[in-house]
C-alpha cells in the first residue's frame, strides 16, 4: 500500500508564534474581538538571531540586547547612505538640512560604549550577526558543527554583557 502525500506541506522557514496584539485596546475587555495576543508567522531564517531565539537558544534579554543593537547600527547609517532626493523644491531661507543627525549621533556613542565593553573581536562578531545580518554559514562555509557552536556560546556571551551593559538582563547569569 502506498502512502498518500499530505495535502498540506509545511514549510521548515516559516513557523508560527504568539506575540502581543499590536491592537489590542486597553479600554475593552479582551476577548475574541480584542485579544491581547495573537498568532503571527516568522521567517526563521530572516537572521541568526530569529532563529536562535524560536529554537530557544537565547533568551528574551539577549534578543532584546540583539535587536537593540540593530537599532542603534541601522540609525548610525549602518544601513547605507539615504537617497538625495533631486525632485524636492528648495526654498529661498529655508534652513539647510544637517548631514548628521542627533540620533546618529547618539546612536555612534552607544555602539562605541559596545565596542568598549566587548572589545574588537567580540564587537566585530556582534557587529557582523546582529548588524549586517550574517549567518554562521557566511563566517565559514565548510566550519565544522564544533566551530558553529562555539561561535554561538561566544554570541550568547557577547549579548548578556550588552544585556547587562544596557540594564536589560531577565535573569542573573
Amino acid at each position: 500500500m502506498e502512502k498518500k502525500k499530505p495535502t498540506v506541506y509545511q514549510h521548515r522557514a516559516l513557523r508560527g508564534v504568539v506575540v502581543d496584539n499590536p491592537f489590542f485596546n486597553r479600554a475593552h475587555p479582551a476577548d475574541g474581538s480584542n485579544p491581547t495576543h495573537i498568532t503571527a508567522v516568522i521567517n526563521m531564517r530572516e537572521s541568526l538571531i530569529t532563529t536562535l531565539a524560536a529554537r530557544d537558544r537565547i533568551d528574551a534579554a539577549q534578543v532584546a540586547a540583539a535587536n537593540k543593537f540593530r537599532m542603534l547600527w541601522e540609525a548610525a547609517g549602518g544601513k547605507g547612505a539615504g537617497a538625495i532626493d533631486y525632485g524636492r523644491t528648495h526654498v529661498d531661507g529655508g534652513i539647510r538640512a544637517d548631514p548628521i543627525s542627533e540620533t546618529q549621533i547618539n546612536a555612534a556613542f552607544e555602539l562605541r560604549r559596545a565596542h568598549r565593553c566587548l572589545g574588537d573581536t567580540r564587537f566585530r562578531l556582534i557587529n557582523r550577526i546582529c548588524g549586517e545580518g550574517d549567518s554562521l554559514q557566511e563566517f565559514e562555509p565548510t566550519a565544522s558543527k564544533r566551530y558553529k557552536l562555539a561561535i554561538t556560546q561566544e554570541l550568547r556571551a557577547c549579548l548578556d554583557v550588552l544585556a547587562a551593559m544596557w540594564g536589560i538582563t531577565t535573569r542573573h547569569r
